[in-house]
This record gives structure tokens, C-alpha cells and sequence, in this order.
């Protein structure tokens, strides 16, 4: 099995390798990676990647920019980060590559709890996880060939507390085993069109 990881140097995108590296020849892209490097508000560069790296049983999204701050103070500007990052780079990954994708192929796809539990800065990142979640349940009734889609939303991770965790007042970080499992599943398990929420 062969699988593409877009955002393979990540938090998620390590927990992910980790996880499936035994069982799939897993192709690792970023922005800066030295093989495969690849930026996906760019179309340009999501069509350079796919070409390079050719036929793929598996799609793997962990990246996505937001902007975070204060609502009243949120530009449209500000805002188009999370549209064009999260929402759209996610979105045109699976549009551009899903014709490289063989029969029975899977696409995860990465969203996150702030769409479902808010908090205060955090509406654009809302917005655009919403917004891919809507995706993946649409597209999973018309995606052709068997293919299959889901989303992993996760809660903040043990690995982010010291980092992230005065901004998730409250939340209880989840452990990167469960993380790992909910791609796993994704990829190796036979559903569509899920939620795979590690909360």
C-alpha cells in the first residue's frame, strides 16, 4: 500500500508516520520537505506533487493554517488564511488527487474539536473545520470507484499541552496512540464519510 502524507513533519503528521510506517509505503510531504515538497494553498503545487509521486492508495491531509484572535478584531484578510489553508488546501487535495487514487482507495482528511466545542480566538479555525467536515459527508455519496473519505478531528494533544493548553482552558488532552488508531482506521477500515472525533 502506498499512501501519500501531506503535513508528514507536523505534530499529527509524525504521530500518523509512526503509526502506519509498518504496514504502508508511506510517501512524506510538507512545505519543506526535500523530496516532496508541496504548498497547499497552491493548486500549482498540489498538481506538481501528484505528478511526481503518481499512483497512490491512500490520501493523508494533517496540515491547515488558521488565523487565531479576537473575533471583533478579525480582518477578511486575516480570515482567508483559514479558507485558503484548512478549508480549500484540504478540499483541492481531494479534487486534484482523487484521480490518482486506485479503485478502493481512502482520503483522511484533518479537522478539529473547535467545531464542535468553541472557544474564544478560534472562529476562523472553526469555520474551515466546519466547513471540511460538510465536504466529507457530501462527497462520500458521489466519490467514484470506491474510493472513501473521512475526517479525523481531534481534541488538543497531549504532545501540545505545554504549548497550546492556556488557550484549551478545560479540555483533556488526548494521547497520540489515539490519534494514531482514528487515522488508522480511516485508512485500513472499510467506512465513509465519518467523523472520527478523539475527544
Amino acid at each position: 500500500m502506498k499512501i501519500l502524507l501531506v503535513g508528514a513533519t507536523g505534530t499529527i503528521g509524525q504521530i500518523v508516520y509512526e503509526e502506519l510506517k509498518a504496514d504502508a509505503e508511506i510517501i512524506q510531504a510538507s512545505r519543506h520537505a526535500p523530496d516532496y515538497p508541496v504548498d497547499i494553498t497552491s493548486q500549482d503545487s498540489i498538481k506538481q506533487l501528484f505528478n511526481q509521486v503518481g499512483p497512490l492508495d491512500g490520501i493523508i491531509c494533517t496540515v491547515g493554517a488558521a488565523h487565531f484572535g479576537p473575533l471583533e478584531e478579525m480582518t477578511p484578510e486575516q480570515n482567508l488564511i483559514a479558507v485558503h489553508s484548512k478549508q480549500l488546501g484540504q478540499i483541492n487535495m481531494v479534487l486534484l488527487g482523487q484521480k490518482y487514487l486506485r479503485d478502493h482507495g481512502s482520503i483522511t482528511l484533518t479537522t478539529g474539536i473547535l467545531m464542535d466545542d468553541p472557544l474564544k480566538t478560534a472562529a476562523s479555525a472553526a469555520m474551515a473545520n466546519g466547513a471540511v467536515s460538510a465536504f466529507v459527508k457530501s462527497a462520500a455519496i458521489e466519490i467514484p470507484r470506491g474510493i472513501r473519505i473521512n475526517h479525523v478531528s481531534p481534541s488538543m494533544l497531549e504532545k501540545s499541552k505545554e504549548k497550546h493548553g492556556k488557550l484549551f482552558q478545560g479540555y483533556e488532552p488526548v494521547s497520540s496512540t489515539r490519534i494514531g488508531l482514528a487515522y488508522r482506521k480511516s485508512v485500513f477500515g472499510a467506512q465513509t464519510g465519518q467523523a472520527y472525533k478523539v475527544y
